[in-house]
């Protein structure tokens, strides 16, 4: 059952790096927010059959409808759509390396807005070094050809703050409620697909049609797999690793997506780019782990009782939400 587990982790870790490139495919003839839209209800799909089959749509959740509809919105809508636009404006292998900078986010905005989450020198020291890393990556000082898009970074960082968000938010709101993570992420992904269904203009949509490739990669790639089926293998292991464990998942994207981009699309790569990437994940590292964590609280979470298992959304030591 271990390896099994382990098995899982390594595919998560695959999936979670490719969207970056899907997204660059799918630009090519739609707007972002027609991938944002098309994405949130392919993912939804499998994690509403999910929650169905495990049954944990429960009627007393509609009294919260309100903390579905703000995770709705910091983590589903804005989220994936700054993450879209930025992709765009970036080289997919430059997208990815930043994203692993969403812990390092996640973890500032918990030290900033939660009382129980003081800040000290490890903690600093992680953080000062991650946003060095996406300086370096960014390269604010390089002008001319090779140049990285400033509001391609800036998209990427409005993303990681929206999540980080979602996470303050889902900590003080939505994980004391108890309701189990297939709940809470089909809520938010439902919520999220209805906004985005009412807001976005599907004009020319079909133009993707166009090309095989960039449909089965939005819809089954970046959608189906990389949001729906995604969620679910995370859910799993948290249950079967635990969520500290779990949570190391988060190293693997920024590195598949950089060999997709540079030795699979034929990207550039500089040394500089790969130190820089290091930098962000070992700040992330040693943020995470110089966190000061209240003691855990015994919650009847997915059947069962736990302590170290967060609900999706939620802000716990190390995870990032487990419906993105």
């Amino acid at each position: 059952m271990k390896n099994s587990a382990y098995i899982a982790f390594a595919i998560l870790g695959l999936i979670w790096g490719t969207p970056f490139i899907f997204t660059h495919w799918a630009a090519a003839y739609i707007t972002p927010a027609q991938i944002v839209l098309i994405r949130v209800v392919s993912g939804f799909l499998p994690v509403l059959l999910f929650a169905l089959a495990t049954r944990a749509l429960k009627r007393w959740h509609l009294r919260h409808a309100h903390h579905f509809l703000a995770m709705a919105a910091l983590a589903t809508a804005l989220y994936y759509l700054a993450f879209a636009k930025g992709t765009i404006l970036l080289l997919s292998s430059v997208a990815g390396m930043l994203s692993g900078a969403i812990p390092l986010f996640s973890c500032l905005c918990a030290l900033l807005f939660l009382r129980d989450e003081p800040l000290n020198r490890r903690s600093l020291g992680g953080m000062l070094l991650g946003f060095a890393g996406i300086l370096v990556i960014a390269r604010p000082w390089q002008t001319g050809l090779g140049m990285v898009d400033p509001m391609g970074v800036l998209y990427i960082v409005l993303g990681s703050l929206s999540i980080g968000c979602s996470f303050v938010y889902a900590r003080k709101f939505i994980s004391p409620l108890g309701i189990a993570p297939a709940a809470l992420c089909t809520y938010q992904m439902g919520l999220g697909a209805v906004a985005l269904i009412v807001s976005v203009d599907m004009t020319g949509a079909g133009a993707i049609l166009q090309d095989t490739k960039a449909t089965l990669g939005l819809v089954l790639g970046l959608g189906t797999v990389g949001t729906g089926i995604a969620y679910i293998l995370y859910y799993l292991l948290v249950q079967k690793l635990g969520a500290i464990r779990t949570a190391s998942v988060t190293y693997v994207p920024p590195v598949v997506a950089l060999f997709i981009g540079c030795v699979l699309n034929g990207e550039p790569l500089e040394m500089l780019d790969l130190a820089a990437t290091g930098a962000i994940l070992i700040g992330v590292f040693t943020m995470q782990t110089g966190r000061q964590l209240p003691p855990p609280t015994t919650t009847t979470r997915n059947g069962s009782n736990v302590t170290d298992q967060p609900t999706a959304g939620s802000a716990p030591a190390t995870t990032p939400s487990t419906c993105n």
